[in-house]
């Protein structure tokens, strides 16, 4: 059986989708944002490796055809923030106080935290981009000098937390604004908080959709000025 998977071609991808879909699954039928489908299916594909006993690189193989459709599924959210123009110029000088802000916070977060548990400068520099997109934070934490694949893990918690603290969030400090909404979710929790805005609205998931560029190319040049500090 671990030879067969191993040498399957689609056992990655199949796996994969499988995975999702039962994450899907649970979220529709028990409602909890707990079963969020992207960490129910890293538990479901990391329990069938160790069930089967199957090497990661063997499902690698596989499941890196999917990560070809990133790019493109992250051009297509500039679709619903084409189709709210009206908004983003009518909230312009907000939208980008919101998006510095929020940089500001992630990363200053970061260094003191990093202050208070006498993290040193690798370690540091490894959780610098974790509210941007994997393909940008990967970028960063390699040119910084940090733990790439501790980033990719970090960035993938923050933006499920994300995706799953906020409805609760939004709720306790009694955000009602759309477009605030969008904003804090995006440059907070990167795609996968992106896709809670989606379902929240329109208006929340065009804002949130701008937020990941900008917060990105923000944050690329803030991680090289706070990377100093540490």
């Amino acid at each position: 059986m671990k030879d067969f998977f191993s040498n399957s071609v689609f056992f990655g991808v199949a796996v994969s989708i499988l995975a999702y879909e039962l994450g899907i699954f649970l979220r529709k039928k028990f409602r909890l944002a707990i079963f969020n489908p992207l960490l129910i299916s890293i538990v479901a594909v990391m329990a069938i490796l160790g069930l089967f006993r199957v090497d990661y690189q063997a499902y690698q193989e596989g499941a890196k055809y999917l990560s070809y459709l990133l790019t493109p599924a992250t051009v297509c959210l500039a679709i619903p923030l084409y189709e709210q123009l009206a908004q983003l110029k009518k909230n312009i000088a907000a939208i980008v106080a919101g998006i510095i802000s929020g940089v500001l916070t992630s990363l200053t977060g970061v260094f003191v935290l990093s202050l208070a548990f006498h993290l040193n400068h690798e370690q540091y520099v490894t959780l610098l981009p974790k509210s941007i997109t994997t393909a940008i934070g990967m970028g960063v934490s390699e040119e910084l000098g940090g733990i790439v694949t501790i980033t990719v893990a970090v960035i993938i918690v923050t933006g499920v937390l994300g995706n799953i603290i906020a409805d609760a969030v939004c709720r306790i400090f009694r955000i009602v604004e759309p477009v605030a909404k969008g904003i804090g979710i995006g440059s907070a929790a990167h795609a996968i908080g992106t896709a809670k805005a989606l379902e929240m609205g329109e208006i929340e998931g065009a804002m949130s959709s701008l937020s990941i560029a900008v917060s990105g190319l923000l944050t690329v040049v803030g991680s090289s000025i706070y990377a100093m500090f540490l």
